[in-house]
């Protein structure tokens, strides 16, 4: 099991290269608070004094530290002493010890014990662990600044020893309450969603450290990893400062779990003072006096506490939760796989040919935009009608309702049709219902059928303009690469069809009209409904009564009119001068369009009227509702699918278009970038952990 932890180092180094924290990698958090031995701690498993030192916030940025066991004969050996051979072969600076160090590595005598490698400087070797401290504090100052604010991005750090075990920690900053000096006021909720952030991979194991002179019972690292670890089966505590407790006090309740029990144990470790790293003492010797210490004052425990134990126990503990989770986490790498492959090529390629890529996305277009419309598109939509499945609802549904929503007599009282017929025979009294009022009445209804037609043009024509957003993924991704491009589809598409529009109304204007210029009363299936009307003609010789003009011409008889009796009430003319009078009103006022009683003949000749006039607008809706979705088809939708990508050639296939059409949004081509970056890297990761056989994880 000893190969896993190199292993999910080298995922370390192939995610950290593209900044990606998709994969929850294997690894050890440590926290603490301010002062509580952070450092020390980590410095003790390395061996050396290499992280910064001071007041306030030192750790500003995260630090992934990746521990490297490598014996002398190892790869990583030559390879180091390969790379710093380069360095000092490239020297500018000549003096004399330089010219001696060229002469030893030359001489190939090079014995590194141990060295460190950042990420961010590729392959530099740095053999000096205080120019080691120094980068770390360079690097930090770049991206937090100077101002002891923190920056959320890591530091990588490579240490490979022959004294190390392997190990792969994250150094966070520690924990704080109150802002000191140029540190913001937000100090601690920054420094809080940091850690929170990296303790929630459910793949890392915590590092806990407090300080043995405080209260564990106040302990802030423990209770934030008590918040994301709630069963603390991935929890290791570690107390520090044994050697400062109060006089007459001990920490063997606390290491033995009886005041705060932890699953994976608490380790007591003795860091050094403050004024041992003033006086430069060595770790080495730090850990022979931790040693004596734990003998002296723990000695039943000693064996299970001080750094060398640690760092046993941290090496094994990484390796068995590397060996639980590196199956799901090879599955996870093979999903991500699949998922930026997917990504990356909806992105496309890179446009080398741009006149050939214009043509080939303007028949794509006009491919899919005519596929949408016949139904014959790859991808069908499913959460929605669109294209020709919606031109077809708005024809036979839509448009179809809406007809027979219509009633052939709304808008039409009986006292209007009485109206019309008195109208239509004029000053003589009429013996039948005249033809005229019949074609008035029912022009007037006809016309009630132009608004529905010009509406159901005016849904097709919105749909038409929406088939642009369904025309197939493919085309969708490669339109959204180039917006401008797409721009200038969505005019060349509008343009067409607001170009036909007129043309398609003018057509159902004209169908309208056409029903209206002539009223064909021998219409096959109106002219059973015409017969019937002389039958019903003939039923009226029962509802002519004596004031009726036919009953009048059967019994003629003279009746002075009223002028000739006021002449003769008078004298006549000749004998006799009229003295002027009052004027009369001889006529009586022209009756008002008032609800009233008809009588059974108006009854009847409105009957006639009505029934005529629903035949015929029966008749004249089934010819609308037929004719205007075949108008619409072929003036409309038919010269769009025959027409469209002539149209679009015409407008944009053109030498000096194709240069600025295809210029991609910056976002697609960094996203690529992005993309190509992180499938390159899931690859790499893939190939590592194929590599792991099933011997070496037990």
């Amino acid at each position: 099991m000893e190969a896993l932890i190199p292993v999910i180092n080298k995922l370390q180094d192939v995610f950290n290269t593209v900044g990606a924290d998709a994969i929850q990698l294997p690894q050890i958090i440590v926290l603490g608070t301010q002062s509580s031995g952070k450092s020390s701690v980590i410095e003790s498993l390395v061996g050396r004094s290499f992280l910064p030192r001071g007041p306030g916030i030192v750790t500003r940025r995260p630090l992934v530290l990746q521990l490297v066991y490598s014996p002398k004969d190892s790869k990583e050996h030559r390879s180091a002493e390969e790379v710093l051979r380069h360095q000092n072969t490239e020297a500018t600076t000549w003096n004399p010890i330089t010219q001696l160090s060229h002469s030893i590595f030359s001489k190939g005598t090079i014995n590194l014990e141990e060295w460190g490698k950042f990420l961010h400087t590729k392959d530099k070797v740095y053999t000096d662990f205080e120019a080691i401290r120094q980068e770390i504090e360079r690097e930090t100052d770049r991206m937090a600044g100077s101002n002891k604010g923190i920056c959320p991005e890591p530091i990588s750090l490579k240490i490979y020893s022959t004294t190390v075990v392997n190990l792969t920690l994250v150094d966070l900053p520690g924990i704080t309450k109150i802002p000191i000096g140029d540190q913001p006021e937000d100090i601690e909720n920054q420094i809080r969603n940091l850690i929170i952030k990296y303790i929630s991979n459910p793949n890392s194991i915590i590092l806990a450290v407090t300080a043995a002179n405080t209260d564990m019972a106040t302990s802030e690292a423990i209770k934030m990893a008590k918040e994301v670890d709630t069963d603390g089966r991935r929890t290791l505590a570690v107390v520090t400062k044994l050697d400062l407790m109060d006089a007459g006090t001990d920490a063997i309740d606390i290491l033995c779990g009886r005041v705060i029990p932890v699953k994976l144990g608490i380790i007591g470790v003795v860091n050094r003072s403050q004024q041992d790293i003033i006086d430069k003492k060595t770790i080495s010797d730090a850990l022979k006096d931790e040693a004596t210490y734990l003998q002296r004052k723990y000695p039943t425990i000693a064996t299970r506490n001080g750094t060398p134990y640690l760092a046993k126990t941290l090496n094994r503990l990484l390796m068995h939760h590397i060996r639980d989770c590196l199956p799901e986490l090879k599955v996870r790498v093979n999903v991500m796989i699949s998922q930026f492959q997917s990504l990356l090529n909806s992105y496309g390629d890179d446009v080398s040919d741009k006149s050939q890529t214009l043509l080939q996305i303007i028949t794509k277009f006009a491919s899919a935009y005519c596929s949408t419309i016949e139904g014959t598109a790859r991808n069908i939509e499913t959460t929605e009608l669109c294209g020709g499945a919606r031109i077809c609802y708005i024809f036979h549904e839509t448009f179809g309702r809406t007809l027979d929503s219509i009633h052939p007599l709304v808008g039409l009282t009986r006292m209007d049709i009485l109206t019309a017929i008195r109208n239509a025979t004029g000053p003589r009294p009429a013996l039948f219902v005249p033809e005229v009022s019949f074609e008035l009445l029912v022009k007037r209804q006809i016309r009630r059928l132009e608004d529905p037609s010009l509406r159901c043009v005016e849904l097709v024509h919105e749909e038409m303009q929406r088939i642009v957003q369904h025309c197939g993924t493919e085309v969708q991704q490669e339109m959204l690469r180039f917006p401008r491009l797409h721009q200038r589809i969505v005019d060349v598409v509008t343009q067409l069809l607001r170009t036909r529009l007129p043309a398609t109304n003018s057509m159902v204007e004209n169908l309208v009209a056409i029903e209206l210029a002539y009223i064909n009363t021998k219409h096959p299936d109106f002219h059973r409904e015409a017969a019937l009307v002389s039958g019903l003609l003939k039923s009226t010789d029962g509802l002519i009564d004596e004031n009726s003009p036919i009953f009048r011409q059967k019994t003629p008889r003279a009746t002075p009119s009223p002028v000739s009796t006021l002449f003769k009430m008078n004298g006549t003319p000749e004998n006799k001068v009229l003295t002027p009078q009052k004027p009369v009103n001889l006529l009586p006022e022209v009756p008002s369009q008032t609800s009233r009683k008809l009588s059974d003949r108006e009854q009847h000749d409105c009957d006639v009227i009505e029934r005529l006039i629903k035949s015929y607008f029966y008749i004249v809706r089934k010819s609308i509702q037929d004719s205007v979705p075949k108008a619409v088809m072929h003036f409309l939708v038919n010269y769009v699918k025959d027409n469209l990508q002539s149209e679009l050639v015409t407008h944009l296939y053109k030498s000096d278009q194709a240069e600025s059409l295809l210029n991609e949004s910056e976002h697609i081509a960094q996203r690529r970038k992005e993309a190509a970056d992180m499938l390159k890297a899931l690859q790499r990761a893939g190939q590592i952990i194929s590599e792991i056989r099933e011997t070496h994880m037990w």
